[in-house]
């Protein structure tokens, strides 16, 4: 199952796979919240989830399949090249993290590693997390929990305290904890610079807020 909120991207990813008699693609999600709710009749034996989506977004999304069914195997993409996106893909339960950017073949090759249960990262990424492990150089957004990095990337894309309480079921009062706790420890003041730092660091991209 392809999980990406770009009809193009979702395309491309199909004709690529066209060529390969292994692999089907069964379903396609433009959201999370949509992957959720396709997964139980589709039953696809790996999932593709792009991270960076509107919504909840893909971490989330990941954490909801595994809590459903524990032997759902995840490929998690994006072209974000940060360390914590693959960090917290990884430790929400997916078993493999891989660059846009990489080759088409790399692509093929991750899924059917996925397919077999092992786990597969992106070479330069598995490096770059790597040197960080061994410096202890991690980003700011590492000193954050699981839970306060998903609300820090919705604040980053511009949503409403509102808005991130539907989209990720907390009461409003949870994720005005996370803010204040997320404030409290990147030493931020305000949402512009919640925003700036996350650009900074390339966890999100410019001009992609949330509708």
């Amino acid at each position: 199952m392809l999980v990406d909120d770009h009809a193009v991207v979702r395309t491309g990813f199909k004709l690529l796979l066209q060529v390969c008699a292994d692999i089907e693609v069964v379903a396609e999600a433009d959201s999370g919240e949509a992957a959720c709710r396709m997964y139980e009749s589709a039953r696809p034996d790996v999932v593709v989830m792009d991270i960076a989506m509107a919504g909840m977004g893909g971490i989330e999304a990941i954490k909801r399949l595994l809590a459903r069914d524990a032997h759902a195997r995840v490929l998690a993409l994006s072209a974000h090249e940060d360390s914590s996106h693959p960090r917290r893909a990884l430790q929400a339960g997916a078993l493999g993290y891989l660059s846009k950017r990489s080759a088409p073949e790399v692509l093929i090759d991750a899924i059917r590693a996925t397919a077999r249960g092992s786990r597969y990262l992106d070479a330069q990424i598995a490096q770059r997390m790597a040197v960080q492990g061994l410096s202890g150089e991690g980003g700011p957004m590492e000193k954050l929990s699981a839970r306060e990095f998903e609300v820090f990337v919705q604040l980053a894309r511009g949503l409403s305290v509102a808005r991130i309480s539907e989209t990720l079921r907390l009461s409003p009062s949870t994720v005005g904890t996370h803010l204040y706790n997320i404030k409290q420890k990147l030493g931020l003041s305000n949402q512009a610079e919640i925003t700036l730092l996350a650009v900074r660091h390339g966890v999100i991209d410019v001009g992609t807020p949330d509708a």
